[in-house]
């Protein structure tokens, strides 16, 4: 019943930077909490960062920390995901979810998902 759209995507030089936006939609009192998840080719789909609903509260896998900032804006029930000094290994598809408990890493716990959006970083 939430509906959650990514965008910001694209491709950037190493060292670069990019601002990923999730907008939802729908029964948005639902998201609660919001997580930033990437998949890269061949590879399982990882945590990246979430945040609570009144933002006090943020966790970041230990691969952006210092590099990702994850915000969001009630408002205009948008999450960001600001990510700084992008390295090739940051090249992945990336997921924005959403969950009705609390901040998590664990992906099944998560119960809206967006279509993901490309991030590739390369020279």
């Amino acid at each position: 019943q939430v509906q959650l759209v990514e965008s910001g995507g694209g491709s950037v030089q190493p060292g670069g930077s990019l601002r990923l936006s999730c907008a939802a939609s729908g029964r948005t009192f639902r998201s609660y909490v919001m997580g930033w998840f990437r998949q890269a080719p061949g590879k399982e789909r990882e945590f990246v960062a979430a945040i609570s609903w009144s933002g006090s509260t943020t966790d970041y896998a230990d691969s952006v920390k210092g590099r990702f900032t994850i915000s969001r804006d009630n408002a205009k029930n948008t999450v960001y995901l600001q990510m700084n000094s992008l390295k090739p290994e940051d090249t992945a598809v990336y997921y924005c979810a959403a969950d009705r408990t609390r901040v998590t890493r664990v992906l099944a716990e998560y119960d809206y998902w967006g279509q993901g959006t490309q991030v590739t970083v390369s020279s």
